[in-house]
């Protein structure tokens, strides 16, 4: 990858548990993935449930429903499209141990991986925390 490339690169790091920030990560993360620049979603703390199957863990998960009636896209559909476009999905360990999460209930895809993983596959791309 050329320097230039790297500095396109995004890595979002999803700390925060609520449906709000999840629902607008992968906003972000789509967003960056149609405009051909790679993506990393990191979820620690309680942004990993954005990564489980069943997301309703998200605070105010039954926001979505507003959401979608409104015309934006719903967070299945901003999930999918992500995968679909190459997102690169990595869930805290500690935060699933934390979360009384196994790696059964997450996304296909979805890597198990500790900070300093996180922060390495994060070299060089900007980052942005929600």
């Amino acid at each position: 990858m050329t320097p230039e490339g790297e500095t396109a690169a995004l890595a979002i790091l999803l700390h925060d548990g609520t449906y709000a920030r999840a629902h607008y990560a992968f906003m972000l993360a789509a967003g960056a993935l149609a405009i051909d620049r790679p993506v990393i979603v990191f979820a620690a703390g309680r942004g990993v449930h954005a990564l489980a199957r069943d997301w309703s863990g998200l605070h105010d998960a039954c926001d979505d429903r507003a959401v979608q009636a409104r015309g934006v896209a719903g967070m299945d559909s901003l999930r999918e499209a992500a995968i679909e476009l190459g997102a690169d999905l990595m869930a805290c360990e500690a935060a699933l141990k934390l979360r009384d999460l196994t790696p059964q209930l997450l996304l296909d895809g979805v890597r198990i991986a500790g900070i300093p993983t996180f922060l390495e596959a994060a070299r060089g791309r900007q980052i942005i925390t929600l």
